[in-house]
């Protein structure tokens, strides 16, 4: 057997100095068992994505599933304002505490850790990025069957370590009917597809669909956006996205490395 000269690309399979790509997935913090996870995106900001993922958070919750919510828009936070959300989280030595809404929905959000939730965030984006990560390694987020990540629109810092960092096994993308927000979107979609995540989904208001398994219309209900604004998001009615959401609830986990 020849002498290893640490040059990969001439020697075969079986080499076993042979090196592997390095995965860049981050693992949860040890008290966070957290069966899969989905990401709501959009490459556009101000067309429901926020919205669409505290539909689908209740929906699971309804039920009987586990559900958390990691508020992923860390310069924009919605979250908590859609679920009446006033106090702010805690943690101990261990790590930081997500805080629950009325029907048991774990929350995690930058908006939680302000003493005022209306201060701006003025970081940079590795300093973005970071708390990104934190939330996934450092929330104590125990069990869960389902895990969503509202993300920030674009294709940029956040989504790029989202899907490098966290194990996610399906997207859910958000649009609207004007055609530079399919445009944009068609971003997105290509995105999750150079990382190699499906899409499971996507949730237009009363628009034309992508070539993706489930798409979902939301109506222009001023109801929706009254229950966002005044923190009652949990208790909408309405079955516009109950087929998407049987279809999340029922998508198995990826084996991801």
């Amino acid at each position: 057997m020849s002498e290893c000269t640490h040059d990969c690309s001439s020697c075969g399979e079986s080499c076993g100095s042979r090196n592997q790509p390095e995965s860049l997935l981050e693992k949860p913090h040890e008290q966070s068992h957290i069966k899969k996870v989905i990401g709501i995106s959009s490459g556009k900001g101000g067309v429901g994505k926020s919205m669409v993922t505290a539909l689908l958070a209740v929906l699971a919750q309804r039920q009987g599933l586990k559900v958390g919510i990691l508020d992923a828009d860390i310069t924009g936070p919605s979250i908590p304002r859609a679920f009446g959300l006033t106090e702010q989280a805690t943690g101990s030595e261990s790590g930081l505490f997500p805080v629950r809404t009325q029907t048991g929905i774990d929350v995690m959000s930058l908006n939680l850790l302000l003493e005022n939730p209306s201060d701006p965030v003025v970081w940079r984006g590795p300093v973005i990025t970071g708390a990104v990560k934190q939330f996934w390694t450092d929330v104590i987020w125990g069990d869960k069957d389902i895990l969503f990540i509202d993300m920030p629109p674009g294709t940029g810092d956040v989504m790029l370590t989202v899907f490098q960092s966290i194990p996610v096994d399906a997207v859910v993308l958000v649009t609207t009917p004007q055609e530079l927000v399919g445009m944009i979107v068609e971003k997105a979609i290509k995105m999750t597809g150079m990382m190699n995540i499906p899409t499971l989904g996507i949730v237009e208001a009363l628009a034309k669909t992508y070539n993706i398994p489930y798409a979902a219309r939301l109506p222009i209900d001023t109801k929706l956006s009254s229950g966002m604004d005044k923190g009652m998001i949990e208790l909408f009615t309405g079955d516009w996205l109950d087929g998407l959401a049987n279809a999340m609830i029922d998508l198995k986990p990826q084996q991801r490395v």
